[in-house]
């Protein structure tokens, strides 16, 4: 396996890594106190910014109320919410505690809730609000030992919800009596204790709850850390799910590294955030680089006339210097002229839209497009792709910005081994690597093959220089009739690619002659395109049955079928009259599609489009 260049390293950052997060976060406090740590919005428009030592003494009150309720080492701690500033002060409470975190999404149903919070044994649930209390209080009979829950935005009923700021109080007054409460909890947590249990969204059947100790999470900071992509002078904007591993991990980052988080987890308001926070990188799935990328080339499609001709001759001179960088060569002096003539009018516009610092994106949670990748590589914003699982403390992979491969997700990072199986599964080792599923020792015995490897479940192959290529998930790759294997998660990427009014492309024919599709529409977008086409205020459910919509997605589908082969080619499709969604259900919380769900959901269009 050899690499473009050696790395350097720092490979004593790995080892000499703090033995928990909680000592990982008094030690941060206690090396830069007056430094910002954290910003969020202060709900009138601004934002709020609070410092490591102001973070340290409101996360120290909330640890000491927590062990005031009875929380032992090793407890579980359920948070239901969204990402906001108080999940990050909830979550390093519970670890200064000496508990774990069990994460639950927001959107999820009260049933799958009180699953959740009953296997996990979770003994004190921190809910966002009413509306997440509610849940809880419709499944109470089926919670027998959960023995709070404690509201963010609200002041509970005195009994069995407490309000937040109540959480504190209690900290307050046990600290009065036991000044060492929380700094004993925390010098007492060994590397291997249990920090968190994160349930994978599974598409069928209950999610199994992944077991991941505090040296997991401080390996992924020291190893990410090691490899110098970041410094303390960064800014991090954070509107991930803190409920998913790939959040949880950017989370833990700055605790290693130094930098500050501008924290707000509402996803319609990351372009404007962008514009006003001037974060240096970020972290997100490609839905949202397939969306902003699509966005652009719209705007430029509707202006037409010389600001489209001088766009694209700018994005054609980007993607030329892009190609040289990926094959390593250098440019010509007139390659370098012109493109810094289309930095000036065109990439330079565009790199301010997204708060014009930005260093790098990282994508993760799904394939992104290397078309789309290409295209932000041109206006001068990377995206490096990543790769991981819930059950590998989510980065295992990723490109580096002095190596980065377009169409791969990079080397691993250090520490982490890798291997492709006969069958062409990527397996790994690492200390990343979780140490099983919570009350499931067959389903964490089937995980790991008799070597100790850990079966990732996804389809890949590495290059002479090392750079790790998924081609899709095992279980989702399908043989139609004609024994031709089809790779469906690779064609969806494509397809969102060179169509911004698709969300999302569902390619189905197991067993079948020919492969068919669902399509899903981007709400955004084809309503602007009904406007501008003259269908007036048409409902979504109305353009996606209007024929000319039919004809946009026909020609977008048979421009996919040329780069296909002639059995992986969609012969029909159909549009969806409803947007998928993670509230239906259709989508997992980091925005994967549940490909099982939605088959199921629409069967009988599937069946219908074989008659």
């Amino acid at each position: 396996m050899a690499r473009v260049s050696e790395e350097q390293v720092d490979r004593s950052v790995i080892d000499d890594r703090a033995p928990s997060v909680a000592r990982l976060f008094i030690d941060r406090v206690a090396a830069a106190p007056t430094s910002e740590a954290f910003r969020f919005p202060d709900g009138n428009g601004g934002w709020t910014s609070v410092t490591w030592d102001e973070a340290g003494e409101r996360v120290r009150l909330l640890a000491a109320g927590l062990i005031s309720l009875g929380i032992e080492p090793e407890d579980r701690v359920a948070l239901l919410s969204s990402t906001r500033y108080e999940w990050v002060l909830a979550d390093l409470a519970v670890m200064c505690a000496g508990a774990a975190t069990t994460t639950v999404y927001p959107t999820t149903h009260a049933a799958d809730v009180a699953f959740i919070v009953s296997d996990s044994g979770s003994r004190i649930v921190i809910a966002e609000d009413a509306t997440q209390v509610e849940k809880l209080m419709a499944q109470r009979r089926e919670l027998p030992h959960l023995r709070k829950v404690v509201l963010v935005d609200g002041t509970g009923d005195g009994d069995w919800v407490i309000g937040f700021d109540e959480l504190a109080a209690l900290g307050r007054d046990l600290l009065t009596r036991y000044s060492d409460t929380v700094t004993d909890r925390i010098h007492s947590i060994g590397p291997d204790r249990l920090a968190t249990l994160i349930y994978t969204s599974g598409t069928t059947g209950k999610p199994k709850g992944v077991r991941l100790p505090h040296s997991a999470w401080t390996y992924e900071a020291a190893a990410i850390a090691s490899l110098n992509m970041l410094n303390s002078d960064d800014l991090q904007y954070l509107w991930l799910p803190l409920s998913h591993v790939f959040g949880k991990v950017l989370l833990t980052l700055p605790l290693q590294i130094g930098f500050p988080t501008a924290v707000d987890g509402r996803v319609d308001k990351i372009v404007e955030n962008l514009a006003v926070v001037r974060p240096t990188f970020m972290g997100a799935a490609p839905r949202i680089f397939e969306k902003a990328h699509a966005r652009v080339e719209a705007m430029m499609e509707e202006e037409g006339g010389a600001k489209k001709k001088i766009f694209d001759r700018a994005m054609s001179i980007g993607r030329k210097m892009s190609k040289a960088r990926q094959a390593g060569r250098s440019p010509g002096v007139l390659d370098n002229l012109q493109h810094a003539l289309a930095d000036k009018l065109v990439f330079s516009t565009i790199r301010e839209r997204f708060g014009g610092r930005l260093r790098f994106f990282i994508s993760g949670s799904a394939a992104l497009d290397p078309d789309v990748g290409e295209w932000f590589d041109a206006v001068g914003i990377p995206v490096l792709e990543g790769y991981g699982l819930t059950e590998t403390s989510a980065a295992s992979f990723v490109n580096r910005p002095y190596a980065n491969r377009l169409g791969t997700v990079g080397w691993p990072i250090p520490g982490t081994e890798v291997r492709i199986a006969e069958d062409g599964e990527v397996l790994v080792k690492g200390p990343g690597v979780m140490t099983g599923y919570h009350n499931r020792p067959d389903a964490t015995a089937e995980a790991f093959d008799e070597d100790g490897w850990f079966r990732t479940g996804d389809i890949g192959s590495l290059d002479d220089e090392g750079y790790l290529r998924i081609t899709d998930r095992k279980k989702d790759m399908f043989k139609t009739s004609q024994g031709k294997y089809v790779a469906p998660s690779s064609l969806a990427a494509s397809f969102k690619a060179i169509c911004p009014y698709a969300s999302e492309i569902l390619v189905y024919g197991e067993g079948r002659p020919y492969c068919v599709a669902l399509v899903g529409l981007d709400p955004e977008s084809i309503t602007e395109w009904a406007r501008k086409t003259g269908l007036g205020t048409s409902s979504f459910e109305e353009i996606a049955r209007h024929p000319k919509a039919r004809e946009l997605i026909s020609g977008h589908v048979d421009e996919l079928n040329l780069q296909l082969n002639r059995w992986e080619q969609i012969k029909k499709f159909t549009i969806l009259e409803r947007e998928l969604s993670v509230e239906a259900g259709d989508l997992t919380p980091s925005m994967k599609l549940r490909r099982r769900v939605v088959i199921d959901s629409f069967a009988d269009r599937l069946a219908g489009l074989y008659d």
